[in-house]
């Protein structure tokens, strides 16, 4: 059994699965979570060729019961949790005149709701673990939280949100050993790009692998360092 536990949601690709894998390298157990079975599997078998330690949930995790299942998966197969990063994300672009409510509604729930909803069910875990080596929870955000950009109004908000309610996570926990850090990151060459590549083509975006390699530094930061956010900028923007 592995000594340390993680849940990493949106890890069938892109960053989610860049993390998995540091810290799979890093000994963690892993709980991987994303809404499509097939994509997930697919990734977890690449994790699980590598011999890491890894538990499969494929979950709605804008809803409740989603948010619930994955924490029971992971409750029950580790008993522990060192580490949340709460990836999970989507973005649909649209005219403020145009914003559909059933698209609305999906970004709230998944960039924004969910996360609070994975603080809830597991902050008894993470207090345990925060009381003997410490706790880390990772919440994706993103450059335009601080930002905020047109046609990905509904994006920006809750990415902003996601900003502010890790400041706010910071503060209530980081007392009981549970470090919050928000990653800021602009264009990421993952699937959820692909629209915008033939105008900055994928070469030219920050890497997944960009981002995971942050996680093997936050987790070598002595327990008196926070890293409250980080930005990921491209040359020039």
């Amino acid at each position: 059994m592995a000594q340390r536990a993680a849940i990493v949601t949106g890890a069938s690709s892109g960053i989610g699965l860049a993390i998995a894998q540091v810290l799979g390298e890093e000994g963690f157990g892993l709980t991987v979570a994303a809404r499509r079975p097939e994509k997930l599997e697919e990734a977890a078998r690449g994790l699980t060729d590598q011999g890491f330690d890894v538990e499969v949930v494929a979950a709605a995790l804008g809803d409740e019961e989603g948010v619930k299942a994955v924490v029971a998966a992971h409750r029950e197969r580790y008993g522990r949790l060192d580490l949340l990063v709460n990836n999970a994300g989507v973005g649909i672009g649209s005219p403020v005149g145009e914003i559909e409510t059933k698209k609305l509604d999906m970004q709230l729930d998944v960039n924004l709701r969910s996360i609070i909803l994975f603080y809830r069910e597991t902050v008894d875990l993470l207090r345990a673990a925060g009381a003997q080596d410490g706790a880390m929870v990772v919440n994706t955000a993103s450059i335009s939280a601080k930002r905020g950009q047109p046609w990905m109004s509904v994006y920006s908000a809750t990415k902003g949100a996601v900003v502010n309610f890790t400041e706010a996570m910071h503060k209530e926990l980081s007392q009981d050993g549970i470090k919050s850090t928000a990653l800021c990151p602009g264009w990421v060459a993952t699937p959820m790009t692909e629209f915008i590549q033939d105008q900055i083509p994928a070469e030219q975006m920050i890497t997944p692998a960009d981002i995971g390699e942050t996680m093997r530094w936050l987790l070598r930061l002595s327990p008196a360092c926070i890293i409250p956010e980080i930005q990921f900028i491209r040359p020039g923007d």
